[in-house]
């Protein structure tokens, strides 16, 4: 997979330090007992860094005359400049990561669907993003992002881990040096995992790469942009069943009939939810053993992560 550990941003207490107003924690089994093993995370409370004590009066995002200000309750002790300005230094310094994980509904670190409160104190509405969060997303647009909660998710969680390993190896990539080969190669041993999370996006980057008439610099620029929002979207049992198949057509003239329904017979357990996606992907890596195709062996489909994790097992 890879030798050195990814450098992930998570919000402290999703680590489980002790930095909530409340001297509280949110801390995220997932990410501290089984991701840990892969990744070295570099834990912030933007709240704590802007000078804000534990324990602490809660603050809240209010509206007033569509205007969004982060303060207590009273509307004193608004720290809306603060974190913004925190969020957008730190944004700059986080270009070496390859993800970030925040604490959800928090004024400071939601991604999204954090409580906006009404100035007048009647009721509240779920439309707001987290100051420090909204920095660090508009500073580092390619940046793979999720939010603790929906982490017990399996099908997010699959999705966001392939997405922080996909960009690892980008930073890595173009740390090295980017060259026509170098992209074109990269795009190679990925085109089966784009095809299983959007088909329209694999066509494309196929086309993107074919051009001729574009300077190197912008055509790796639109392919990763491409890329990372390719794979935002979830691979589903439908999109998986139809690269399962894309792959099997690589085994058509190997295999003799009762191991070709062998394979299709699992392809389509899985399809119809009987079976997790595990179960074929195996099938597939031992006819690679059997019959080695070098083109097939090298696809980050098949391995688009450490087998520890074991994301591919419930679903």
């Amino acid at each position: 997979m890879m030798n050195k550990k990814l450098k992930i941003g998570i919000s402290a207490c999703v680590m489980g330090e002790h930095v909530r107003y409340d001297r509280g924690h949110k801390k995220s089994n997932f990410c501290v007992d089984q991701l840990s093993d892969f990744a070295e995370f570099k834990p912030v409370c933007p709240e704590m860094a802007i000078g804000l004590p534990v324990p602490r009066p809660t603050i809240r995002q209010i509206i007033r005359d569509n205007i969004i200000t982060v303060s207590r309750p009273d509307g004193t002790g608004d720290v809306t400049a603060k974190l913004k300005d925190f969020g957008e230094q730190a944004a700059k310094k986080y270009g070496e990561l390859s993800g970030f994980v925040f604490c959800a509904k928090s004024p400071s670190c939601g991604m999204e669907r954090v409580k906006v409160y009404h100035h007048h104190g009647k009721g509240s509405e779920s439309t707001g993003i987290g100051v420090f969060a909204e920095q660090v997303m508009k500073g580092n647009p390619l940046l793979p992002c999720e939010e603790n909660g929906r982490l017990n998710d399996p099908v997010i969680r699959e999705n966001f881990i392939t997405r922080i390993f996909t960009y690892q190896k980008w930073l890595d990539l173009t740390a090295a040096g980017i060259t026509k080969h170098k992209l074109i190669t990269f795009h190679s041993t990925h085109k089966y995992l784009v095809m299983s999370h959007h088909i329209e996006s694999y066509r494309a980057l196929g086309k993107l790469l074919a051009r001729a008439d574009m300077p190197l610099e912008e055509m790796a620029e639109q392919y990763i942009s491409g890329l990372m929002e390719a794979l935002k979207n979830k691979a589903s049992r439908r999109s998986h069943t139809n690269t399962l198949q894309h792959l099997q057509g690589y085994f058509k003239r190997q295999l003799d009939e009762a191991k070709r329904k062998e394979l299709t017979d699992e392809i389509a357990a899985y399809h119809q939810g009987l079976s997790p996606l595990l179960v074929p992907l195996t099938l597939i890596k031992h006819y690679l053993i059997e019959y080695p195709n070098a083109y097939l062996e090298d696809q980050v489909y098949l391995n688009p992560h450490p087998k520890e994790l074991r994301l591919r097992y419930g679903y």
